[in-house]
């Protein structure tokens, strides 16, 4: 999936992660794309809190060697 933005929030802890990504998703027109690279486990959980409460769609998370992937699309 060709993503419009990415986000490096390695080593950052809640809320960081969240805060960047909000304030990133501002900055983006309806419909783009931001992928978020978190180490933190709790951002899981975060992120999929975070989509529903603002309306943006939570698309796909994964993990793997320590980092999780949040991809988050515009409402």
């Amino acid at each position: 999936m060709e993503t419009t933005r990415e986000l490096d929030a390695r080593g950052l802890n809640c809320p960081l992660p969240i805060l960047k990504a909000k304030k990133a998703l501002a900055e983006m027109a309806s419909g783009e794309l931001l992928r978020v690279v978190s180490t933190d486990p709790g951002s899981v959980r975060d992120f999929q809190a975070f989509a529903r409460q603002t309306g943006n769609e939570l698309v796909e998370q994964t993990s793997g060697g320590g980092d999780f992937t949040h991809l988050l699309r515009r409402r």
